[in-house]
């Protein structure tokens, strides 16, 4: 079986790739605008007849695209997650029609949720930004395609490799510096991200509004649920929901982080510094039965593996001082 992946050098795209490179009977090629690609592709940009000719050499009987933006100005969310499927979409149609497609989506378009409540897959979308909006556009440009497609709505990934856009991986770094400081001083002192102190202990990591609640899932076992989509024989439903099915609230992900991390400050919610986002979403938790009917998936790692996992990873680098919950 030959699968293509777009966007293996992300963050979701890496635990994809290296999720599908251990299938056996498999030859996974790489797509994206490294030189070292296998199948160069820019779907920002290319037209989709440049695409359908790169996809025609590829001949892939699968299609993964990792490939998004999570933060940016409008015309990169738009470019990367509404024109970027969509185009994509075209030269499959045109170059590989009986190729399967797994698109990844977000959570993010089905905006608030009801607190309590898991939102099903058959909810109306109402995403509260722009992020959410270019990936309900590309999530509706797969689903129009006719192609042998389905769309992994995921929540929100935690695991080796957070980035720092996402609030998992800001708060690793801000934690690795405390971290890093601490070990060169013997305290973390000073102002900045961590505030005062005069010894350990006595350290602050000063943050924005915490008490958003998120539906939070491994980045192994997103890829767990690529592979299945790839490689389950048949058709599958449109949109499949991709999360743990549990809601926990932000603050209580980042005191578990610190616990792990062996950060003995404080932790300060710090006002005015939450994120629009989290004001206008304080609840998100997906219904994930409908993957465990297609698919056979469900989550596999606690969330206390992920986050060992993605203290694991770290790296001290400097991070914004203050984060707001995703």
């Amino acid at each position: 079986m030959r699968i293509l992946v777009l966007g293996a050098g992300g963050y979701l795209g890496g635990h994809v790739t290296e999720r599908l490179r251990a299938l056996p009977d498999t030859h996974l090629l790489v797509g994206g605008r490294s030189p070292a690609a296998d199948v160069t592709v820019d779907l920002a940009s290319d037209s989709p007849y440049e695409l359908a000719r790169a996809l025609a050499k590829a001949a892939p009987d699968a299609v993964v695209n990792c490939a998004g933006a999570v933060g940016g100005d409008a015309v990169t969310l738009t470019e990367v997650n509404a024109r970027g499927p969509a185009v994509l979409c075209a030269a499959l149609r045109e170059a590989a029609p009986s190729a399967r497609l797994v698109h990844l989506g977000s959570a993010a378009e089905y905006g608030p949720g009801t607190i309590g409540r898991r939102v099903t897959e058959s909810e109306t979308p109402g995403p509260a930004g722009l992020y959410g909006a270019t990936k309900l556009a590309g999530t509706l440009a797969v689903g129009a395609s006719g192609l042998d497609a389905v769309v992994l709505r995921v929540g929100n990934p935690v695991g080796a490799g957070a980035p720092s856009t996402s609030l998992p991986g800001r708060v690793t770094a801000l934690l690795a510096e405390a971290e890093a400081q601490e070990a060169g001083a013997g305290a973390v002192a000073g102002g900045g991200a961590y505030g005062s102190g005069d010894g350990p202990g006595t350290a602050e990591l000063r943050l924005g509004d915490l008490s958003a609640y998120r539906d939070f899932v491994d980045a192994r076992d997103v890829a767990g649920a690529v592979e299945l989509a790839a490689v389950t024989p048949g058709p599958l439903p449109p949109v499949l929901n991709v999360g743990s099915g549990e809601a926990l609230p932000v603050r209580e992900l980042v005191r578990r982080l610190a616990d792990v991390a062996g950060f003995r400050g404080r932790i300060v919610e710090a006002d005015g510094a939450g994120s629009a986002r989290s004001a206008q979403v304080s609840w998100q938790c997906s219904d994930i039965t409908a993957a465990r009917l297609a698919l056979g998936w469900r989550p596999a790692h606690s969330l206390d593996a992920s986050l060992d996992a993605l203290w694991s990873s770290r790296t001290p680098t400097r991070a914004p001082d203050r984060v707001a919950a995703p």
